[in-house]
């Protein structure tokens, strides 16, 4: 890659930057805990895995299908 090519300066730009933060490394791993933290909290106790549940094994993807099919709002005519 040639080095006057935008794509070589753009990823120099970024490189160069990241390799030079100090204050900035602390920030983004506290950002990248906090996201961790916050998307397993989360998974484990806002989304609970609602078609294992309510699903007979191995009849999953029938379970599914008739979910959408009764829940599609019905068409009436004007």
């Amino acid at each position: 890659m040639r080095k006057d090519s935008f794509l070589y300066r753009a990823f120099y730009l970024y490189y160069d930057g990241f390799r030079q933060m100090t204050l900035g490394r602390t920030l983004w791993t506290v950002i990248a805990i906090k996201l961790i933290i916050i998307f397993a909290v989360l998974k484990v106790f806002f989304f609970p895995n609602f078609i294992k549940e309510h699903a007979e094994p191995d009849a999953e993807d029938e379970f599914v299908a008739s979910q959408l099919i009764d829940r599609q709002p019905q068409l009436t005519p004007q």
